[in-house]
């Protein structure tokens, strides 16, 4: 059986959950992160030296890095139905997949850290500003995509990157903030919300 490793709390591991309930894959929860286990003991970092959840243990098949662990039980588990065979098409969730780890989660790190997280270190209101204003401004790119495919992000099929932007969707509504009316995405979280793996891990009142 699939083995995850990490906190059900974490975005990253929700990932993988919600993957799984995508894909109807059986699995396991050990307890990492912080409130559970330490990821910095010896056990965990020689499965990952990063220290960081989620990490899955497939028949003694070690992986980290959440997006990746998501395109390897689609490709495993799933056939084509979350990442497509076609290069042009499965590129295109990739894509989006990869603009999600590089360019959207670096712009709520900030804001996310001073207003949901209180941490005494990102409190500077002008880097705070900054930071949502950043925030809403690669929003609005996934509000022009949306509006373009008028269902999901890579096409009018679900697949993985709505899987990992769904969640970075998700915290972008739980965060008590200024936002601009976005009714693609707001038509898009609702369209989420309609799927029961988001509905567990990611729709659940977790940010």
């Amino acid at each position: 059986m699939l083995k995850i490793l990490g906190k059900p709390s974490s975005i990253n591991v929700r990932k993988v959950l919600w993957t799984c309930v995508e894909l109807d894959i059986s699995h396991e929860i050990e307890y990492w992160g912080s409130d559970h286990r330490d990821t910095k003991v010896p056990e965990f970092l020689a499965l990952n030296p990063n220290a960081m959840v989620p990490v899955i243990v497939d028949d003694g098949f070690v992986l980290w890095e959440s997006n990746t662990i998501c395109r390897y039980l689609a490709t495993s588990r799933g056939g084509t139905s979350l990442l497509p065979a076609h290069p042009r098409e499965r590129a295109c969730v990739e894509q989006w997949m990869d603009w999600q780890v590089a360019e959207l989660n670096p712009s709520w790190r900030y804001p996310f850290l001073s207003l949901v997280r209180g941490s005494a270190e990102h409190q500077d209101p002008h880097l705070l500003q900054a930071g949502i204003d950043g925030w809403n401004r690669h929003m609005q790119i996934l509000e022009t995509r949306l509006q373009t495919t008028g269902a999901f992000v890579a096409s009018e099929h679900f697949t993985l990157a709505d899987v990992v932007l769904g969640l970075s969707t998700h915290r972008w509504f739980m965060t008590p903030m200024e936002r601009p009316e976005l009714p693609a995405v707001e038509a898009y979280y609702d369209r989420l919300n309609e799927r029961r793996g988001f509905q567990l891990h990611g729709r659940n009142g977790i940010a």
